[in-house]
């Protein structure tokens, strides 16, 4: 696991080159909200969802 240090709440954090960012949109309490962009194609789901979706299965494949 990588972990960054936001300076700034809203400053993105760029993931690969396929135009995928993540940013600091709020924190209040324990909770932090996060935006995430992503092209149409990249599916965006918490971990808790997927598994019961079903929707992890590639990773798990890969091994994470």
């Amino acid at each position: 696991m990588l972990v960054i240090t936001v300076e700034n709440k809203g400053e993105p954090v760029l993931i690969g080159s396929d135009g995928i960012s993540v940013q600091v949109v709020d924190i209040r309490g324990g909770k932090v909200r996060l935006g995430i962009v992503a092209p149409k194609e990249v599916s965006v789901l918490r971990k808790s969802v997927a598994d019961r979706v079903g929707g992890n299965q590639e990773l798990t494949e890969k091994g994470v």
